[in-house]
């Protein structure tokens, strides 16, 4: 699955992925940026490394505002990102998507209300 995203929004994360038979893991990083100034975010996911991953997410986000900052990245995992009223946000990464999910909710709620999922994404 891939992430869902809004515009002027992006949500950043992992994707795992493992090559059958070849008894190889591949480790794919994604990440997240959010600018709780305007509300833009970036993600990135299936990145070969962390600092790739942190880099196209700050400049996916940077693309559709100021005042990104990096939040989390992620490794072979699911993630999301939830925004409410003001730009409180809340965000997290877990083992399925609707923990992660849940996750995001609750930080997003200890913030402000009506949050709602903006991104997220999983590993295949």
């Amino acid at each position: 699955m891939r992430p869902v995203a809004r515009v002027l929004m992006s949500g950043a994360f992992a994707v795992g992925l493992s090559l059958a038979g070849a008894g190889v893991a591949l480790a794919d990083f994604g990440a997240i940026a959010f600018s709780p100034q305007n509300g833009a975010y970036g993600y990135s996911y299936g990145a070969g490394t962390r600092a790739q991953a942190e880099r196209i997410a700050m400049s996916n986000c940077q693309a559709n505002g100021s005042g990104c900052r990096l939040l989390v990245y992620f490794r072979n995992a699911c993630g999301a990102l939830a925004v409410g009223n003001g730009n409180g946000y809340g965000f997290a990464w877990a083992g399925s998507r609707g923990q992660a999910e849940g996750r995001a909710m609750q930080e997003c709620r200890n913030q402000t209300s009506s949050c709602r999922i903006v991104a997220w994404s999983c590993s295949g």
